[in-house]
């Protein structure tokens, strides 16, 4: 049993495209969190919802923990944590009930808590930590436990409560620690890594781990949402982070990293030392990270691969500069070209996140997008609508356009949430078609043979007809919604003559 039961609220089996693909990692936010308290003396368990059924077996772990206090500490690092999606937030809801009825003094924390704290508190929270959370929660612990003065009495930012009348009261978010060191490395001990390898393995043959390094990003794309960290970037020491990349590889042994971090690799030196800390430690592990095209410079590039890095993904968005700008992303498509070629150059995988459906996107902005793809060549992409998230300047300009309670039920929802210049059944067509484009370009150019084994010329030709209809098939959907698009003509895509070698 435990004084502290620490949990998170997303199920992967409630986000069906998510549990298609398989990919769960432990929740690096509700880790590092307990790793905090458990370090000033509190006794800590962990109710990890990633494999989790639903939120019965949160149930079965209250009867057996029999806790005093609750927090659910959602993982910031989890992307899908910001998108607050429907279901995880009635799981949530639901858990702090569940808590509640076992007699145990509640705290919630996360995107959606710090942006509606009024939700929680009207569902039974006691209390809410806004933005980061970890020494807001400490002071609470303490306090609850008798240890500490009450942080709510001392109007400490970073809480949210209702007051003995029944009012709100908020004391706004938190400041950001500056040196995250502090923290200390995430409590892995705390849930069963065995079952992520289980899970993986079976699925795709590998086990990959997380690992984050910085919190937050400085840049000002005004559809990312930033309700924790703001417009704040702090950053782990390079040394300590390869350190635990280190003691990951001798105590699990994984085949893969994934950096969790928004952006990673900021400064080149950064890159550069943590390049020369890992070599030194032995732990070459091959990793993933997310970062931005005009960060990719030749310092930068050659640093993570002499690191390990497999492949990076970058945040491309768009091929039209018109919708780049309009996003505020402060970089040129020229810039995403020089990016890819680096990167490749380099033998590290480019891969590019692509958002359809922003405002003012018309379809000859789509067929610019599809231009830099074929010209490129990336690694892989993956492909969004544009998702409106609370306290963006993006969700402010769509607001009045919102329907419902403005979330997707499940990340593979990919519905129109605006009025987009298209219907959200040509961007989900579309969604398919940019992939299907590409696959086609990519081995006509005798790239992923793996993916794409050598086919019959016949097969190759039939293959061929059918995306390129599929793609005139949407041109000519796209046209006749907007006059404005061009005439619907057919894509050409120049055949490769390697297509046949």
């Amino acid at each position: 049993m435990a004084t502290v039961l620490l949990a998170h609220s997303y199920f992967l089996r409630l986000d069906p495209k998510q549990w298609s693909k398989m990919r769960p990692y432990p929740p690096l936010a509700t880790l590092h969190a307990a790793a905090h308290v458990r370090a000033n003396g509190h006794d800590v368990a962990v109710f990890d919802a990633m494999l989790a059924e639903d939120e019965s077996a949160f149930a079965e772990r209250l009867a057996v923990e029999r806790p005093r206090f609750v927090v659910l500490h959602e993982d910031n690092f989890n992307f899908l944590s910001k998108m607050c999606l429907a279901r995880m937030r009635e799981a949530a809801l639901t858990m702090v009930a569940m808590a509640r009825a076992a007699g145990c003094r509640v705290a919630v924390t996360g995107s959606d808590v710090t942006d509606h704290p009024e939700v929680y508190l009207d569902g039974g929270a006691e209390v809410c930590l806004l933005g980061e959370a970890e020494h807001q929660l400490l002071a609470l612990l303490d306090h609850w436990a008798g240890r500490g003065p009450d942080p709510l009495r001392l109007d400490r930012p970073g809480f949210a409560w209702r007051q003995a009348d029944g009012t709100e009261h908020s004391t706004g978010r938190s400041s950001v620690e500056r040196h995250p060191d502090v923290f200390g490395r995430p409590a892995r001990d705390l849930v069963d890594i065995d079952a992520y390898r289980d899970a993986w393995v079976q699925a795709h043959g590998r086990f990959s781990l997380n690992v984050v390094a910085t919190r937050g990003c400085p840049y000002r794309c005004n559809w990312c949402a930033k309700p924790i960290w703001g417009q704040r970037y702090s950053m782990r020491s390079p040394r300590d982070v390869a350190e635990e990349l280190a003691d990951v590889k001798r105590r699990y042994a994984p085949d893969h990293i994934w950096f969790v971090d928004d952006i990673f690799g900021l400064r080149s030196d950064w890159l550069a030392e943590f390049a020369d800390a890992v070599r030194e430690l032995d732990a070459v592990i091959p990793f993933t990270v997310q970062s931005r095209c005009d960060l990719m410079n030749e310092q930068a590039v050659a640093a993570l691969a002499r690191a390990g890095c497999a492949e990076v993904w970058l945040g491309a968005e768009s091929g039209s500069q018109k919708v780049l700008d309009a996003m505020d992303k402060d970089i040129t498509v020229g810039q995403i070209r020089e990016a890819i070629a680096r990167l490749q150059a380099h033998g590290v995988r480019a891969c590019c996140f692509v958002q359809l459906g922003y405002p003012g996107e018309m379809w000859e902005d789509v067929e610019a997008t599809l231009a830099l793809l074929l010209d490129t060549l990336p690694d892989d992409i993956g492909v969004s609508v544009s998702y409106p998230l609370p306290g963006t300047p993006f969700h402010e300009m769509v607001r009045a356009q919102l329907h419902g309670d403005g979330h997707w039920s499940d990340s593979g929802d990919l519905a129109m949430m605006f009025a987009g210049t298209f219907t959200t059944e040509v961007y989900r067509d579309l969604h398919l078609a940019l992939h299907d484009v590409l696959d086609l370009r990519r081995r006509e150019a005798g790239l992923d043979r793996a993916r794409h084994p050598s086919l019959p010329d016949v097969a190759v030709d039939l293959h061929r007809e059918r995306v390129l209809d599929r793609w005139a098939d949407l041109r000519a959907r796209a046209a006749a919604r907007h006059s404005r698009s061009e005439r619907p003509t057919r894509l050409r895509i120049p055949v490769i003559v390697e297509a046949s070698a």
